[in-house]
């Protein structure tokens, strides 16, 4: 006699739950189920097994997404016994479909019993059945709305009718499931803007926050709304004409949001999260960029879109014009500003630094007027340390520590000293602070008489 197993499930008669341990079987490796046997493996016999065959069939039909039948073989046994095996299926999850995709339906075997799967569970089998493309995998979520989506599109002239949707790919072709394309355009769009600003320049001294939810149409909305907020005026005259400029081209906040909306990882659950300082604007996205990518790819208008199919309803709609484009123009707006907009990747984060353009420019000149009353002395420790960032652009405090043979009090002394003449800039904190050259030295006539090494560095 077999003991249930993994594999192996018995019922002594046909009950609701029989759908439950199919779900399971096809979500996991397969298995047999036994109807008319007992849990102790004895032979109980059915009472009516045209009827429980009939019921049993229109069951697993009508009870379970998606269609699961091709996977399922029925045998009768000696009159008595249902043998129902029950392969692995090759369109998980499978679910019951009076409960969705959710935990409560959706089941994997776990030793000889059948279980809830675990949201993670959930989004593997979907990866595993639909591909690597995010945007075109089911989403789990499949009670969507699309208001904010219908306002856009129409805003647009653009059609959002439901026969449009397995075009746009909203819609999965095979069962017609909502795919994360259209989870990310819905109202319930699972993935959030946080926007903070901060009254320094290292992003400690917190001020305001905003967060930002609903369909991406209308995150774009409200966080281009509220940064507008941000974007202040400054006013100088020529003459006796009044010029106003403001602390960001406010083309440039566009392109910069668009850009951190389009094409961030999703697959991630983060937020995107944006960082409003006196001085800069961070925009901060999940994921890198995508292998053979580089930032100098991005600055020269080298695009491979992550999420193709949003970045095509984005074009339709005329908010991006074509790939690769946002970037180059927020650094042609910045041409001729005495600061340059900055790219920063890491392997999980991609971030775009758009400069103050007022309070740089108002540094520069009270810096300026300073400088002549209070020269800058170079050190040759502090040459050292520049001979070493003109070579290898970064060095972390361990590499200063080890290159001028001193701790970490003479460190801390030297590079605030450094930074406060414009020599350095220090970026991070604790053991991720490093060092790189100033992109804003403070008096570069001194530095100029110091010696031609620092003449090249800022000519």
């Amino acid at each position: 006699m077999q003991y249930e197993s993994e594999r192996i499930e018995y019922k002594s008669q046909m009950v609701d739950d029989i759908y439950k341990e199919v779900i399971a079987f096809a979500n996991t490796n397969g298995g047999v189920i036994y109807i008319g046997i007992d849990d102790n493996g004895n032979v109980t016999g059915i009472n009516n097994v045209d009827d429980t065959y009939t019921r049993l069939t229109n069951g697993i039909r009508d009870a379970i997404a998606p269609d699961v039948t091709m996977f399922v073989r029925y045998i009768l046994e000696n009159n008595k016994v249902i043998r129902i095996e029950v392969g692995e299926g090759s369109y998980k999850p499978y679910y019951l479909k009076s409960k969705g995709m959710k935990s409560n339906g959706v089941y994997v075997r776990q030793g000889a019993s059948s279980v809830q799967a675990s949201p993670e569970q959930i989004r593997r089998m979907i990866k595993d059945s639909d591909g690597d493309i995010f945007e075109e995998m089911r989403t789990v979520v499949q009670e969507l709305s699309f208001e904010e989506a219908k306002h856009t599109f129409r805003r647009y002239k653009v059609d959002f009718s439901e026969e449009k949707y397995i075009a746009l790919g909203l819609r999965n072709i095979d069962d017609d499931q909502y795919t994360n394309l259209a989870m990310l355009l819905s109202d319930q769009c699972q993935h959030t803007t946080k926007i903070a600003v901060f009254g320094d320049e290292a992003n400690i001294t917190f001020k305001d926050a905003k967060e930002f939810c609903g369909s991406i149409f209308k995150q774009l909305d409200d966080s281009y709304a509220y940064l507008t907020l941000c974007n202040r005026t400054a006013a100088t005259f020529k003459g006796l004409e009044r010029v106003e400029i403001s602390d960001y081209p406010e083309a440039a906040l566009r392109e910069a949001l668009l850009n951190a909306l389009v094409h961030r990882d999703y697959s991630y659950s983060g937020s995107i999260i944006i960082n409003v300082n006196d001085f800069c604007i961070e925009f901060i996205s999940i994921g890198g960029l995508l292998p053979g990518l580089s930032a100098d790819d991005i600055r020269n208008g080298i695009s491979q879109p992550r999420n193709r199919k949003l970045a095509e309803i984005f074009h339709r709609l005329k908010l991006i014009e074509s790939y690769g484009t946002g970037i180059r123009k927020i650094y042609a707006l910045y041409k001729n500003c005495a600061v340059q907009p900055r790219i920063e990747v890491t392997t999980n984060t991609f971030k775009l630094i758009l400069p103050n353009m007022n309070a740089r420019s108002a540094i520069a000149e009270h810096v300026s007027e300073a400088s002549e009353k209070t020269p800058v002395t170079i050190t040759p420790q502090m040459k050292m340390v520049i001979d070493y960032l003109n070579e290898y652009g970064e060095m972390t405090e361990e590499d200063l520590q080890e290159l001028l043979n001193i701790k970490k009090t003479r460190t801390y002394l030297l590079t605030r000293q450094m930074s406060e003449n414009g020599l350095i800039d220090i970026i991070g904190r604790g053991a991720a602070k490093k060092y790189k050259l100033s992109t804003q030295p403070k008096n570069v006539e001194e530095m100029q008489n110091a010696g031609n090494i620092v003449l090249e560095l800022y000519s």
